[in-house]
């Protein structure tokens, strides 16, 4: 499947994947970690737990825990020890680099820097750009994408109803700007609101033909499809390892060298220096490193660096052709149910028909969103989230609200039943089985036609079941 994310080969896809529907329903979810974890409910007795909040973070895939755990008692420290198992270390780290270079389809002059987090590496980026350099952003971005650039004069794009739409708004917004200086744009691949596909392709193409840089936020996007950063002709890549199956700690930020290199060290310490020498009026001369290590201060999380790696070989051994095309399948089924409950709105920027990943968001009418996902959780073992998904100008654009109405991540101060301004999100991926979002599915139909068989109330700013 191509890694292109252009409107007309995503439309594409997703006919070809629901054409394979019957083949994917066929195909065995990966294998991940809690995949028997029981958990109790409020009702009675124990059920097996659907981990349906994979936008929020993935389990461990089963393979990336047998690397780690495989690997562990040889763990060392990297890069200055003599010793056998530093060495060893050493070596694992860097070969994970050029794993995660080669799942991305880098260019050969990019660096991959390793992180904590997609937020930790837009932090970075955001601490490493040029003078008067501007930022434009979609409000529709998740915070991580949204607010990193407090040293930049930052333009905010009204959200878009279509792909085109939101190209013709970034050309019109950078050929205005002033002064017509460098310029970052930074957009996500797949919305982790409403799981739709970004035209990250075009976006990239108007951004270099306006003389703009495009930072591509792949942290809903690489646990779902292929990403080449040489084929959507992005300058910057960053995603995190817990939305990719490997949460241990790190992150990756991956592209051009050359902000990277001319800027101060996002963080200053060892690793990042290459030498420290005393001046003589007493203070201390630095040489930074100029390859990526400049910008990995401090003794590096190796395991979550290696367990990103094993995942990212995981994916590419499984086939994201095959991978797509089974979550095509689970996403209809969920759409496909949820539309024949009348009470529930599925929210959408693009429509219906707009390519998408396994991230749904919707609200039901007469329902208090956190007291519809404490009982799902309750009363059916479903984890799902509920809230304003760390998007909150997006989720108020699509629930139609004033900027300035209150709403809040948790339970709001309202009833059980209330309105609230926030929504549901239900979302998966690689390791879903289908009895989860067919459980899902009918637990949204009980609770719709025949009301929580328990009672809630709010404690800490969230939804619990009362006892």
């Amino acid at each position: 499947m191509s890694a292109s994310l252009n409107t007309a080969a995503a439309a594409a896809t997703a006919t070809a994947t629901a054409d394979a529907a019957c083949d994917a329903a066929c195909v065995e979810p990966l294998q991940v970690l809690g995949r028997d974890v029981t958990v109790p409910l409020v009702t009675g007795g124990e059920v097996t737990y659907a981990a349906l909040d994979y936008a929020a973070s993935a389990p461990a895939l089963q393979r990336v825990w047998d690397d780690v755990a495989a690997y562990a008692p040889y763990y060392g420290s990297v890069h200055r020890g003599a010793g056998y198992l530093s060495q060893l270390s050493t070596d694992l780290f860097e070969q994970s680099r050029a794993t995660v270079a080669e799942f991305l389809d880098c260019r050969p002059t990019d660096q991959v820097v390793f992180t904590r987090s997609t937020t930790d590496s837009l932090n970075l980026l955001g601490q490493v750009l040029p003078a008067d350099c501007q930022v434009f952003v979609f409000e529709t971005e998740h915070h991580a994408s949204l607010l990193p650039w407090r040293d930049a004069q930052v333009t905010y794009l009204n959200a878009p109803r279509t792909p085109g739409q939101a190209v013709a708004t970034l050309e019109r917004a950078l050929a205005d700007r002033e002064p017509y200086g460098p310029a970052l744009v930074c957009v996500t691949g797949a919305s982790n609101v409403t799981g739709e596909l970004w035209p990250v392709k075009e976006l990239a193409a108007a951004a270099h033909a306006h003389g703009a840089r495009i930072v591509l936020d792949a942290a809903q996007l690489a646990p779902h499809h292929p990403v080449s950063v040489q084929e959507l002709d992005v300058d910057w890549v960053a995603f995190s390892g817990h939305k990719l199956y490997a949460p241990f700690g790190s992150g990756v930020l991956a592209g051009r060298a050359d902000w990277l290199q001319e800027a101060e060290p996002y963080l200053a310490g060892g690793g990042a220096s290459r030498k420290v020498a005393r001046r003589e009026d007493g203070g201390v001369d630095v040489e930074w490193h100029t390859t990526a290590a400049r910008h990995e201060a401090g003794s590096p999380n190796v395991i979550g660096v290696y367990s990103i790696a094993s995942a990212c070989r995981a994916l590419t051994e499984a086939g994201f052709d095959s991978l797509v095309a089974r979550e095509q399948h689970l996403i209809a089924k969920v759409r496909e149910g949820l539309a024949e409950v009348p009470a529930v709105r599925i929210l959408s920027l693009f429509g219906d028909d707009a390519p998408r990943v396994g991230v749904i968001s919707f609200v039901v009418d007469g329902w208090n969103s956190s007291h519809f996902a404490a009982a799902l959780s309750a009363e059916y073992g479903i984890g799902v989230r509920d809230g304003l998904f760390c998007a909150h100008p997006l989720v108020r654009t699509l629930l139609g609200s004033a900027p300035q109405e209150p709403g809040e991540c948790g339970a709001p101060e309202a009833e059980p039943g209330e309105r609230s301004l926030n929504a549901i999100r239900v979302s998966f991926g690689a390791g879903t089985p289908d009895e989860h979002v067919e459980r899902f599915v009918g637990a949204v139909r009980e609770l719709v036609a025949q009301g929580a068989q328990w009672t809630y109330r709010t404690e800490e700013g969230r939804c619990v079941p009362a006892v």
